[in-house]
């Protein structure tokens, strides 16, 4: 028996992708019949289009590792990634919709003006840290204190966290509330053991962290697994409320400031 023969062949079958096409929100879906087979991520099936069908196709991507964050997109409905989101995860008898991230401006097909989150990140403080604490010049640090942090550095930038977000995504707050990505960002420079800048009044304040009801549905689509609700948001919440609401702290605050001045 000749050696190839007994190799598994792949299960090969036709598909249909409802893909969104259209400039500026003015647009509609557009249904393409593609040929997949066992092991295909969406993004293999866009590109497949693009190539074969429609060459005008609007598509970000870049590495298509799922490191890069470029291919985000809402798949079925769902904020993900094309890339790491597999066909045999979704329904095979049902066609696949592809659309553009809602909670931002649309440019073409599947491709959305991100600009305003980096103008998000820009406003957070940046990283001050405190002198050297050793003779050599160099710091010490609790390696718990360093492990905390570690965390919200895997932070890709998908957005997909942004775009889930209800406060974003349907209320449109984008001028009061800088989203779950930032508010991580703020966590990774406030919990971090050298940092000396006070962001919780500006967390209040200019970045709208009271906007979030903690639903977690931000926690559910980050594709490195980033507890954003748990580890980040919540803590930096009750800074706040230990900041600005607790009585007990407002009372050390005014005697402290007693005791300073006698």
């Amino acid at each position: 028996m000749d050696a190839s023969s007994a190799l598994p062949t792949e299960n090969t079958r036709e598909q249909t992708f409802r893909l969104w096409r259209g400039e500026r929100d003015e647009g509609e879906f557009q249904d393409f019949k593609a040929t997949v087979t066992d092991g295909m991520v969406v993004l293999d099936v866009v590109l497949q289009i693009q190539a074969e069908q429609a060459n005008d196709l609007a598509c970000r991507w870049n590495c298509k590792a799922g490191k890069c964050g470029s291919c985000s997109a809402e798949v079925n409905g769902k904020p993900k990634l094309m890339c790491m989101t597999r066909l045999d995860q979704l329904p095979a008898n049902e066609p696949v919709t592809v659309e553009p991230m809602r909670a931002f401006p649309h440019v073409k097909d599947l491709v959305t003006d991100v600009s305003w989150n980096f103008e998000q990140k820009m406003k957070v403080a940046k990283f001050q840290p405190r002198a050297p604490d050793a003779p050599d010049g160099t710091w010490r640090m609790q390696q718990a204190d360093v492990d905390r942090v570690q965390e919200f550095r895997k932070c890709i930038e998908c957005f997909l966290c942004q775009d889930v977000c209800h406060v974003l995504r349907d209320h449109h707050k984008h001028d009061e509330f800088i989203g779950p990505r930032f508010i991580t960002y703020v966590a990774a420079l406030e919990m971090h053991p050298l940092d000396t800048a006070d962001r919780i009044p500006a967390l209040k304040e200019e970045h709208g962290v009271g906007f979030c009801n903690i639903t977690k549905c931000c926690t559910e689509v980050c594709p490195e697994h980033i507890q954003i609700t748990d580890n980040a948001i919540i803590p930096l919440k009750e800074r706040v409320v230990d900041q600005f609401y607790d009585p007990v702290g407002k009372l050390v605050k005014i005697f402290s400031r007693r005791s300073t001045n006698t």
